[in-house]
């Protein structure tokens, strides 16, 4: 074990949605998306029933930025704890009568957008229709003490009087009894609301949400990804085949910068996994695929980006294909890293780092779940009934 990795102290740190022993998981309450604010102050996740939760950091927010931060001497005394802050529906389940499809409301992905005006906003997405969500904060005056109120405890004292009886040619009220003190007290003999004398408050914030813009009816297949561009304008939707791009002032206009839709669909060879924007440049977006390649493109070449700027590829990944090297090698998800020059990529069986100025091969690569390889190396074998030889190659 290196010294950089015994300097790092991993702990639990907070649980939320705990469950008790016995409860039954319902299906709709399976968290689908998870996504941190910028700064780290919100976490945002979704689910399978299409509901949106908030949570906010609540000790000592630091004000400063992630690069002074990088260079201070002080370290982290506590780590940080986030509490309930506020939750919505987003989705509903919707229905396509001219495909006669059914599109459920689990979130696929969320991601923040730059917030303005002390208000939050995010980005949500369901298979086919991507919302833009606003969060805001209201003071509300909560009544915390007040007194009863002396004219309506003389109220019960004056019922059981007789002279309450009297009078019964009046029609009566429904209970059988004529309250004559109704006709014939004097007016405004009870005191306002806002009269009351003894009445405390106090003040609290109350998060509301609301729908600023709904993006939708622009992908026939189901959006895997959308990304915030750095111009703060505009934002990409992702499906299996298109790439599209929109802006967050415009809701029912799109342009399609990527199709990888073939004139015979027999003739396709892989499907988009993922998209994303580079975190500097706004004319660059990465993009992987089905085939283990993630592409570099720049939209300042030409309106539908059909040329790579560059291609990055694990050669040695792929030396030996076959079926089942294609299935381990699909890129589930890509993350630019900060600083734009490198990207992380995750397959089933590998975590790997890329730098931008290496194609042939990521500078360093993680190997995740190992337990399972021999466990996938025999189910296939069962399943095909093939010698496990021919298995050695595509498993590494």
């Amino acid at each position: 074990m290196t010294s950089s990795m015994r300097s790092l102290n991993w702990k639990f740190s907070q649980v939320f949605g705990e469950r008790h022993p016995g409860e039954k998981v319902e299906e709709i309450d399976i968290i689908s998306a998870v996504e941190f604010e910028s700064r780290g102050d919100y976490l945002a996740t979704g689910d399978h029933g299409g509901r949106v939760v908030l949570f906010e950091r609540t000790n000592g927010k630091d004000l400063r930025s992630r690069k002074e931060l990088e260079h201070t001497d002080s370290s982290v005394t506590s780590h940080p704890l986030y509490s309930y802050k506020t939750e919505f529906q987003s989705h509903e389940i919707e229905f396509d009568y001219l495909k006669s499809l059914e599109i459920g409301e689990k979130i696929n992905k969320l991601r923040w957008c730059a917030s303005s005006n002390n208000s939050l906003f995010i980005l949500s997405t369901n298979d086919r229709t991507i919302k833009l969500w606003k969060v805001s904060d209201h003071k509300v005056k909560k009544i915390i003490e007040m007194d009863s109120n002396a004219y309506i405890s003389s109220e019960n004292a004056l019922l059981s009087e007789k002279s309450f009886l009297t009078d019964q040619s009046i029609q009566s009220v429904p209970n059988g009894y004529h309250l004559e003190w109704i006709t014939k007290r004097p007016k405004s003999t009870f005191p306002t609301y806002k009269e009351s004398p003894k009445m405390m408050f106090k003040f609290g914030e109350c998060a509301s949400s609301r729908c600023r813009r709904v993006y939708s009816h622009a992908h026939d297949y189901n959006i895997n990804s959308i990304s915030i561009n750095s111009d703060c304008e505009t934002f990409l939707s992702a499906d299996d085949l298109r790439i599209n791009m929109w802006n967050l002032e415009v809701g029912n206009q799109c342009f399609n910068i990527i199709d990888l839709k073939p004139l015979d669909m027999e003739d396709l060879v892989e499907v988009i996994t993922s998209a994303e924007f580079h975190p500097a440049y706004c004319n660059l977006l990465a993009y992987s695929s089905s085939r283990g390649f993630i592409r570099l493109v720049d939209m300042r070449q030409s309106a539908l980006c059909d040329q790579n700027a560059r291609i990055l590829q694990d050669r040695e990944a792929h030396g030996s294909r076959s079926f089942f090297t294609e299935i381990a090698a699909s890129i589930s998800d890509i993350k630019f890293a900060k600083d734009g020059r490198h990207i992380l990529t995750r397959d089933y069986m590998n975590l790997k780092l890329w730098d931008l100025h290496m194609e042939s091969s990521p500078i360093v690569s993680f190997k995740i779940h190992e337990f399972l390889r021999p466990k996938v190396i025999n189910s296939l074998i069962s399943f095909l009934h093939l010698p496990s030889n021919g298995f050695c190659s595509w498993m590494g």
